[in-house]
């Protein structure tokens, strides 16, 4: 019997053991019978006063007392004794007033709705009002992977991030017997990139095609034990290889995302074959849409024209077939990917999912058997995080892209794709630089406007510039040649380099003194820094003990010149598509 099905007969509905916990003052899944002996003990809360005749402390309501031992309460002076609940096949007297104890059903509804928020996929995990014994349940089925240096130590909700999600071709479970390689590492067959705003105003899913040939550098892989070691790069591969291959993980996929695009990966999940088929099966199907019937005799898909709804098998046809959609090539399957994806998340959030514990429960079981993380997301208390940040999105502000690709030019017969070197560095630096590709209205207006204000006012002369530069997760040698272009190239000699910086950051900043704005703007015209770059604080000192402002460069530092002023929208000629619209597969 499964942990949250642990000490109760099967035919009682979940729905039916919500208590409020008047510890936390929230509403648990507990169980009518003892807990077993081999259960974890109870957190330890407040101490309570004796108990009186009945063994009810004197302040605890009946509801309360009822939570930890369904002792009956002894009666107040002036309230009624509620009477005692109804059992199951028992009829149902008329309620003669508002009754004290558990909520209504209607309510515990909404308060399971609230929880699970309901946006992305990993909307299921949000299912944390189950109580203790269940969320160990869960926890224990997640699959942890040490990302090493490629991803970020910890979730923070007031930050942008970035999530990779992993499809692999690699077979688990049952069946799987007619598509993929049995004896596959698991290479990253179908690679999204999530990327949700700072201000949750939108959210941009990018496609990395399979086929992509790009340069897989260097990485580091990190043992159960702890042991490491060092997985060669290799170029001019495809990038499915930077997964599986060598003994890659998906710290490897993160870091070659880095290396290819500047975008930094912040978290990653990785599901296989069995994951669709499990997941797709506990919401009970997902709808897609085709423009002409579909009989590919290599996936096993078959469809009429039109909506159906797929699951299982069907499912995972749908997203691995290559001969159904366009020109039977991986970019016209990354489109019907991106519409099932979507497809999924409204089916995920509608209230026939949210409303049902049934559902909620074999799909948090379904994800969180099926997926592997990196070990900073790796409780089920940040992923319902992560899914609640996710769920502030509304969906017609969630953007479906792909990255932009032309033919490799050094096949005689294309067979693969490149980057496209005019469009794809645009997708890339809107994602960086927290750009939607739909039309939102922001929600940190006046913080855009105090950024603004701080370049406003008077510059000083480049030679009157005084700043270190320090280099926290720019490239390598980005402190030096910054510090050679300045001087040589605009003038500010009062410039020293700092080396690296303690932590790295994101976000490049330039911290002043109230004295030294004028400077600070001087600066951030000749590098094209945004208002937001600037920090007001103290002042430094240099080497010769003179006061200087601090320069670091961030992972989102490009090179000497070239402005990190962010573009203000997505160019037009951009392919794309909303979460919130249905998308026929043609």
């Amino acid at each position: 019997m499964d942990a949250h099905g642990r000490g109760r007969a099967d035919n009682i509905d979940p729905a039916d053991q919500w208590v409020l916990n008047p510890q936390t003052g929230e509403y648990e899944l507990r169980l009518s019978s003892p807990v077993p002996q081999s259960s974890p003990p109870p957190v330890p809360g407040p101490r309570r006063p004796a108990p009186r005749e009945g063994g009810v402390p004197r302040d605890r309501t009946s509801h309360e007392a009822g939570y930890s031992s369904e002792a009956p309460a002894r009666p107040r002076p002036g309230r009624e004794v509620p009477p005692p609940r109804r059992r199951r096949g028992e009829p149902e007297e008329p309620e003669t007033g508002r009754r004290r104890g558990r909520p209504k059903k209607k309510s515990k509804a909404k308060k399971i709705l609230a929880w699970t928020g309901g946006s992305l996929a990993f909307v299921i995990l949000a299912t944390s009002g189950y109580g203790y014994w269940y969320i160990k349940d869960l926890e224990d089925n997640i699959q942890k992977t040490n990302c090493g240096d490629a991803c970020s130590d910890g979730f923070a909700k007031d930050e942008a991030f970035n999530l990779l999600i992993i499809g692999t071709d690699k077979r688990t479970g049952s069946g799987n017997k007619g598509y993929g390689d049995k004896n596959s590492v698991g290479h990253a067959d179908t690679t999204l990139l999530l990327h949700v705003a700072e201000d949750r105003s939108n959210a941009t899913v990018l496609s990395i095609p399979r086929d992509l040939v790009i340069d897989i550098p260097d990485c580091e892989t990190v043992a159960q034990d702890g042991s490491s070691k060092i997985v060669p790069g290799t170029p001019n591969t495809r990038f499915n290889e930077s997964l599986g291959q060598g003994g890659r993980n998906a710290g490897c996929t993160a870091k070659t995302i880095k290396e290819v695009t500047g975008i930094k990966v912040d978290h990653f999940m990785v599901a296989d074959f069995n994951a669709v088929k499990t997941l797709t099966a506990a919401i009970d199907g997902v709808e897609v849409c085709v423009e002409k019937a579909v009989d590919d005799p290599k996936s096993h898909l078959k469809l009429p024209a039109g909506k159906s709804t797929i699951e299982g098998e069907q499912a995972l046809a749908f997203l691995r077939t290559r001969y159904s959609f366009g020109n039977s090539g991986d970019l016209d399957r990354i489109k019907a990917q991106q519409a099932f994806l979507a497809s999924m998340m409204r089916k995920m959030s509608s209230g026939d999912t949210l409303k049902s514990p049934t559902k909620l429960n074999n799909l948090a079981q379904a994800a969180t058997k099926a997926l592997e993380v990196d070990e900073a997301i790796g409780s089920v208390s940040v992923l319902k995080d992560i899914a609640l940040e996710i769920k502030q999105v509304n969906p017609k502000n969630m953007s479906f892209v792909t990255v932009p690709v032309i033919d490799n030019p050094a096949e005689p017969t294309p067979v693969t794709v490149v980057p496209n070197p005019a469009k794809a560095p645009q997708v890339f630096d809107l994602i960086r630089e927290d750009v939607s590709f739909t039309e939102v209205k922001k929600q940190k207006q006046k913080q855009k406007d105090a950024d603004a204000a701080r370049l406003k006012g008077s510059k000083a002369d480049p030679s009157d510039v005084r700043v270190q530069v320090f280099n926290g997760g720019a490239k390598s040698g980005a402190a030096s040649a910054t510090l050679t272009w300045l001087q040589n190239d605009e003038g500010v000699l009062k410039s020293d380099n700092g080396g690296n910086a303690d932590a790295t950051q994101k976000k490049t900043t330039l911290e002043y003194a109230p004295d030294q704005a004028d400077q600070a703007r001087a600066l951030a015209a000749m590098m094209g820094l945004p208002g937001s770059a600037l920090k007001e604080g103290e002042s430094a000192t240099n080497s010769q003990g003179l006061p200087t402002m601090t320069l670091v460069l961030g992972e989102d530092f490009k090179e000497a010149g070239v402005p990190l002023t962010a573009p203000e929208k997505a160019p037009d000629d951009i392919d794309k598509s909303t979460a919130d619209k249905v998308q026929c597969a043609k």
